[in-house]
């Protein structure tokens, strides 16, 4: 059974500043080598700003143009999150790019009201679910995170692996890694989140806590206040060993989300 090989990049993002933060981000992605999947932040170009409607063409236009190339050059997935514009609607777009320049997206779908998102942004209505190398892959973004129920697993058609990407706030972090392991144990998955770290403009102080959890709800990668390249594999035959010894999802209740 195969195994992915995953990089989280944690880093200091500049406040509404696309240009120096590809710069800084190629930087960091450059040395990378032989993986499966390269994960950035939420809104890795440009923090998270409420100023959609002046970022959006730019950060997609060109945060997109970085993941396609990284993505070719490195022959692996690259995915974050971008401000997107679609029709008369903002969206905070996670974005899925494949070395061979498929381009797949996850709308967020909840808004963080008290940063008032929500007066900013849309929110997605519909999950994402890939495909890729064996495995069964649902990408979510920061507050996502608090809401268990739209990540929950179905034992019809279970996933492997959660990605988290987030600008998730120092003054929170307990809450972020404590809901990291508990969306691990409730779906019996793999989950990793990335976050940023450093001071975005509205004052807000980020410190990272990237990390890996496995399907025990046990950290196994744990990102520090430090810009950081993590990187690990996971085995999907040990997951579904778990799974078969301890088969939890068997006895899931079933449910219906109404979007």
């Amino acid at each position: 059974m195969g195994e992915l090989k995953i990089a989280l990049v944690q880093a200091s993002l500049a406040w509404e500043d696309v240009d120096e933060n590809i710069r800084h981000l190629s930087a960091m992605v450059q040395p990378i080598l032989q993986v499966d999947i390269i994960v950035l932040p939420e809104m890795f170009v440009t923090g998270f700003s409420m100023n959609a409607s002046v970022l959006a063409e730019e950060s997609y236009e060109k945060g997109l143009k970085f993941m396609l190339s990284m993505a070719a050059s490195k022959n692996c997935v690259l995915c974050g999150t971008l401000i997107c514009k679609e029709g008369e609607g903002y969206y905070n777009r996670f974005v899925w790019v494949s070395p061979d320049g498929e381009v797949k997206h996850y709308d967020k779908r909840h808004l963080f009201t008290m940063g008032d998102e929500g007066k900013h942004y849309t929110p997605g209505k519909t999950q994402l679910t890939i495909e890729y190398k064996n495995w069964i892959i649902k990408p979510f973004i920061c507050y996502d995170l608090r809401f268990p129920v739209w990540s929950r697993n179905t034992k019809e058609n279970p996933f492997d692996l959660l990605i988290y990407c987030a600008n998730w706030p120092e003054k929170r972090i307990t809450a972020w890694s404590k809901l990291l392991q508990a969306r691990a144990i409730e779906n019996s998955s793999f989950v990793v989140g990335v976050n940023r770290i450093g001071e975005d403009g509205n004052g807000y102080a980020y410190n990272g806590q990237s990390m890996c959890v496995d399907y025990k709800g046990e950290p196994t990668i744990l990102n520090e206040n430090m810009e950081e390249v993590s990187v690990f594999t996971l085995n999907k035959q040990e997951l579904l060993d778990f799974r078969s010894q301890f088969p939890v999802l068997n006895d899931a209740d079933d449910f219906e989300i109404l979007t």
